[in-house]
């Protein structure tokens, strides 16, 4: 007799609004709409005669039928995944999705591609710089590139390599902050703060010890979202900010951004490579992890920085 089994479509509004506490994120994840997350899972609530949700002003949390159906239906799309993605697949062009923040992405993974394509013409890469949390193997991406304080259970966590954090600003700018003896006084900058960065001006002040700290506020200044965007903005003189070595590197060599301060010091996070656990056994994702790998590597031999 055939299993009697949920409308899968369902299924999947469920796992996604349950691994992210939200209809309407779900429903960004899936490119439907909330209405149509919300009356999937009313669907799926009556189906089962239970229901799923606790839906609060406040949030949206699982009830305790909830709580004991979600990891059975997770496992059952990862295991759909999985097996999709150990299929043989002979096709000669095949693409290659990888999850990587965006100013990662354009300083680093979108200048090294061409050499990959030189090597491997019949692999394609798609990139996605959405920041959106991934789930493997569910969410289809063989790759995401993450920043972290060290690897998280549930997936294979490579790391790449890590940062360093300096003040920098464009030479012209950094010259109106001179003090009499030549030095760069920041009390003096505008602070470029990047607000979805972990490690930002507090964690430098911190490192750089008292002395650099000195009468320096963090409070004020300019807000972006991106760190690319600081970048930016510093290079066009609008102040100061965090500069992340090696993806601020290229900017340093040309001087377009020169370091404001002598203290250099080492991030808590690091970028890390992650995917599923098994995604080695395919030839071309084994080909695209080392190829990251061995960029990774030849782009930690970046020259000493001179403040």
């Amino acid at each position: 007799m055939p299993l009697r089994l949920p409308p899968l479509s369902a299924l999947r509004f469920f796992e996604a609004a349950a691994r992210l506490r939200s209809f309407k994120l779900a429903a960004a994840e899936l490119n439907v709409t909330p209405s149509a997350v919300s009356h999937g899972i009313v669907a799926l609530e009556q189906s089962l005669g239970v229901d799923l949700f606790v839906r609060e002003p406040r949030g949206l949390s699982l009830t305790p039928e909830g709580e004991l159906y979600l990891p059975y239906v997770a496992e059952a799309f990862a295991l759909i995944a999985i097996g999709t993605q150990r299929l043989p697949d002979r096709r000669a062009h095949r693409t290659i999705s990888v999850s990587c923040a965006p100013t990662l992405a354009s300083r680093w993974l979108l200048p090294a591609l061409s050499a990959f394509r030189a090597r491997w013409p019949n692999l394609g890469v798609s990139v996605d710089t959405s920041q959106r949390q991934v789930a493997f193997p569910v969410d289809g991406f063989d790759f995401a590139i993450r920043l972290s304080r060290g690897p998280v259970a549930g997936a294979a966590w490579t790391r790449l390599f890590g940062e360093s954090l300096v003040p920098v600003g464009s030479p012209a700018y950094l010259d109106t902050l001179r003090a009499d003896d030549g030095r760069i006084d920041l009390r003096r900058a505008t602070l470029i703060h990047v607000d979805s960065a972990s490690e930002d001006w507090p964690a430098w002040l911190d490192a750089a010890g008292p002395a650099a700290a000195d009468g320096i506020v963090t409070a004020g200044g300019l807000r972006f979202d991106t760190i690319q965007l600081a970048f930016e903005a510093a290079a066009m003189g609008l102040g100061v900010a965090i500069g992340r070595r090696p993806l601020a590197d290229r900017d340093l060599a040309a001087r377009v951004l020169v370091a404001a301060s002598d203290r250099v010091v080492a991030a808590q996070t690091a970028y890390w490579l992650v995917c599923a656990e098994g995604a080695e056994d395919r030839p071309d994702l084994a080909v695209f992890r080392q190829w990251l790998l061995d960029e990774a590597r030849t782009l930690t031999r970046a020259a000493p920085l001179s403040a």
